[in-house]
């Protein structure tokens, strides 16, 4: 008996300082808003950067991280402006950055993504919902209502919001978002300012398409556009630049080894290949060793 006593007093032990974790987790993460131009904001927390745009009458809203997150977010809109969300644009699917779809999305708001992110989010929540983890109401409002397959502008007095998909980049459904007067685009994840990129290769992600989403972004954008990345500090065409030389020299250097019969562990333990940017680019999410395996892998075709 003494036995059992003590294992339900490590047990509720165990689940108090979990459950005690994430609330100091959750209490930890603050809301911080960087002013990108007159009418363009990004907002960082946990997950994806956020953009906000306050038009005319409404804001355009990218990205909203996750569930949990949601009242920060909404407090730190409301700081900005009292005018209502009339779009949430989701950049791709992963959670970070749709987690908190159904939160956001009321009456007065609609969700707009690319067809592949619907799909995703769709088969993704459905498993939740045979589970009875989440309500038919919950799945239903996470779900993007509005989908394109190649581009969707949008128009707000004198500002043009230009949305355009760019393929099999960081996934099959990413797409960028331009504000043409504010000079201000949205990258979503085809850019991790400052760090090794995420390429989800299971969710129709590849190297080159990486590589070719920022070459579409540099033809868009000019010297003194202001970039949000979807993970990092607030970017520029030149660092930009800067960074697609990294990827196409990394990639040279990984397809020379693949070339040379180099094995998939070979090139992940060869620090080598990547060393010249690993201090700069290699401390983040995604270890170098990490992103030598991705690029091998898609370039490999594997």
């Amino acid at each position: 008996m003494a036995l059992y006593k003590i294992k339900v007093q490590l047990l509720i032990f165990i689940s108090s300082f979990c459950i005690s974790f994430l609330s100091a987790q959750d209490k930890e993460v603050v809301i911080s808003i960087d002013k990108l131009s007159d009418d363009v904001y990004m907002l960082t927390g946990q997950g994806g950067n956020i953009g906000i745009y306050i038009g005319q009458k409404n804001v355009f809203m990218i990205d909203d991280q996750f569930d949990r997150l949601s009242d920060k977010i909404k407090a730190a809109i409301k700081s900005l402006t009292n005018k209502p969300i009339a779009f949430l644009f989701n950049t791709h699917m992963h959670g970070d950055h749709t987690g908190g779809n159904a939160s956001f999305n009321t009456d007065l708001t609609t969700l707009v993504a690319h067809n592949n992110v619907r799909k995703r989010v769709m088969t993704g929540q459905q498993k939740k919902l045979e589970d009875k983890k989440i309500t038919k109401e919950y799945y239903d409002k996470m779900l993007p209502e509005v989908t394109f397959s190649e581009d969707i502008s949008f128009y707000d007095e004198d500002e043009t919001i230009m949305a355009f998909h760019v393929h099999n980049a960081h996934t099959d459904g990413d797409a960028m978002v331009y504000f043409v007067n504010n000079d201000v685009i949205h990258m979503g994840d085809t850019y991790f300012a400052g760090r090794y990129p995420y390429i989800d290769l299971n969710s129709g992600g590849s190297l080159q398409g990486f590589i070719d989403a920022h070459k579409k972004a540099l033809l868009v954008i000019g010297d003194e556009t202001k970039i949000i990345p979807g993970h990092g500090r607030p970017s520029t065409k030149k660092e930009l630049e800067i960074y697609v030389s990294m990827l196409e020299d990394v990639k040279t250097s990984i397809l020379a080894a693949i070339e040379a019969g180099k094995s998939l562990e070979e090139v992940k333990t060869d620090n080598s290949i990547s060393a010249a940017y690993d201090s700069t680019h290699g401390t983040g999410f995604i270890k170098p060793e990490v992103m030598r395996e991705t690029f091998y892998k898609s370039l490999k075709g594997e």
